[in-house]
Order: structure tokens, then C-alpha cells, then sequence
């Protein structure tokens, strides 16, 4: 879906890094065509300056988002969800970063949570890249306590994983 997304802005590089902008940050676009976040509006410019864009190319995507009814489905019903992992190191929180070989795979998710829930290891949120949104999807997991060594050599020894992190 994401390829189909940014091929409708193909002749415009300037549109596609505002529309990955808007989905990455999970900025929805209102009756107005503004740029909002839940009812919160977020000007143009800030938007425009995060892109690396002028702002007229912040309306001239929130436009054409309107005039497509698919475009508008997506980015008027689009949402952020709060995220521990910035708010981990206060909270006492540990984060697992989870590098897989491919994405796509079924089960990865349900793998990863199942091997922690095994060894009585709370997670209190989880948090997976779509793998159509990035070309190296992680999975993230935040737990209340660190991982054991064994629980940790258990996780990197399942064979749909590159890499893991702890931070």
C-alpha cells in the first residue's frame, strides 16, 4: 500500500517526503487540509521544515490528498499512538530492539512476546515497523525489567533474528 501511496506523488519527490512525514509521525489531514495531530493543527511550516520543503508543497499534498478519495480515507482517519521508548530510561524501563531477517514472516511478534511471557518477563508495550513503511522494520519491545542472559541468548538464537538491542 505504501508503494501505491507514494507512486501517486512519483513527479514530485518534494509531495513524497511530505506524505512519508505524515505517515511516519501518524499526522492525519482534516476537512480543511490541514495538517493535524488528533485536534491539535500543526502550521505548514513546521510541517514544511521537518519535510525539507517549502510549505506551499505541504498544501499543495494536503490538496491532493483531499481530491483522492482513497488518499483522503488514509489520512483522515490515520492516528499516533504514545510511545514509553523515549520515556523508558526515566521510567526504569528497558527496551528490546529486534533486528529479523525478513519482516514479512508470519509469527515474529507472536515468537518474540510468547518467549518473554515464558520466562514471567511484563511487557508493557510493543511497538512493530511495517515493513512497507521502512526498509529495515524493527520490532520493539518495552519490558519492566532488563532481559536475563539466558532469556536474551534464547531470543537471538530463533532463526528469524538478525540482531537485538537492549537500551
Amino acid at each position: 500500500m505504501f508503494e501505491d501511496i507514494m507512486q501517486k506523488f512519483a513527479g514530485s519527490p518534494g509531495q513524497q517526503s511530505v506524505i512519508r512525514l505524515l505517515l511516519e509521525r501518524g499526522f492525519s489531514v482534516n476537512d480543511d487540509g490541514r495538517v493535524v495531530s488528533g485536534d491539535i493543527e500543526i502550521p505548514y511550516t513546521q510541517v514544511a521544515d521537518a519535510a525539507g520543503v517549502d510549505r506551499r508543497v505541504v498544501d499543495s499534498t494536503t490538496e491532493a490528498i483531499l481530491e483522492d478519495d482513497e488518499l483522503r480515507r488514509i489520512f483522515q482517519n490515520i492516528s499516533q499512538i504514545p510511545s514509553l521508548m523515549d520515556l523508558a530510561p526515566v521510567l526504569d524501563l528497558t527496551v528490546v530492539t529486534v533486528e529479523v531477517q525478513d519482516a514479512d514472516e508470519p509469527g515474529i511478534v507472536a515468537a518474540v512476546t510468547g518467549l518473554l511471557a515464558e520466562h514471567g518477563i511484563s511487557i508493557r508495550q510493543t511497538i512493530s515497523e511495517d515493513p512497507e513503511f521502512t526498509d529495515e522494520p524493527r520490532l520493539y519491545l518495552v519490558t519492566d525489567e532488563e532481559l536475563p542472559g539466558d532469556v536474551l541468548t534464547e531470543l537471538m538464537n530463533e532463526p528469524f533474528v538478525r540482531s537485538v538491542e537492549l537500551s
